[in-house]
């Protein structure tokens, strides 16, 4: 009975979720809002976390500390070009970017991107379910396995799937109430 790493590849379709949620603006400032936009530095796409510090010096405010003083003006204009609604103060070596209070519009907006990206993580799940209902259905075809071990693996296969819909349903839930707190 060959195992399909259910929860596995599950789990990693959450930690994708969690990811994309980082990048959802709350109004508060947080490192995940700019640490995975992609800087042009010297011919190659970098994430700014692998080029700066990034920090959180007061709830609204990211400071961006650049390793190499040559790369503030690179990280500036990436900031400005992946239009995330913050604009970068350059200060000496540092960036400042201070997050916006958010308004009633632009919250609905942000809560519109997270339930589309928590929708696209239950059809992610749906997808590995069917995959592996289908390599199952394969090993009951060649006889590796019974029918008895099939409607069973495919029983626990729906389990799993709903116990993961139902993390993405509360993992959208927090992060919905996030947005709309003020």
């Amino acid at each position: 009975m060959a195992d399909f790493n259910l929860d596995e590849k599950m789990a990693k379709v959450l930690d994708h979720l969690d990811s994309e949620f980082q990048g959802i603006r709350t109004g508060r400032a947080h490192p995940g809002l700019v640490e995975g936009v992609k800087v042009d530095y010297y011919g190659s796409p970098m994430p700014i976390k692998q080029l700066a510090n990034i920090t959180v010096p007061e709830a609204r405010m990211l400071i961006i500390a650049p390793f190499d003083k040559g790369a503030v003006k690179l990280i500036e204009k990436a900031i400005l070009a992946a239009n995330i609604g913050l604009t970068p103060n350059v200060d000496g070596n540092n960036i400042r970017l201070v997050v916006p209070e958010l308004t009633g519009e632009r919250r609905k907006e942000f809560v519109k991107m997270a339930s589309k990206a928590a929708e696209e993580a239950k059809i992610a799940l749906r997808n590995i379910r069917r995959d592996a209902n289908d390599a199952y259905k394969k090993q009951e075809k060649a006889s590796e396995i019974t029918e008895d071990d099939l409607k069973k693996m495919l029983d626990d296969a729906q389990k799993t799937t709903d116990k993961f819909i139902a993390q993405v349903d509360d993992e959208f839930k927090k992060k919905e109430k996030e947005i709309l707190e003020k």
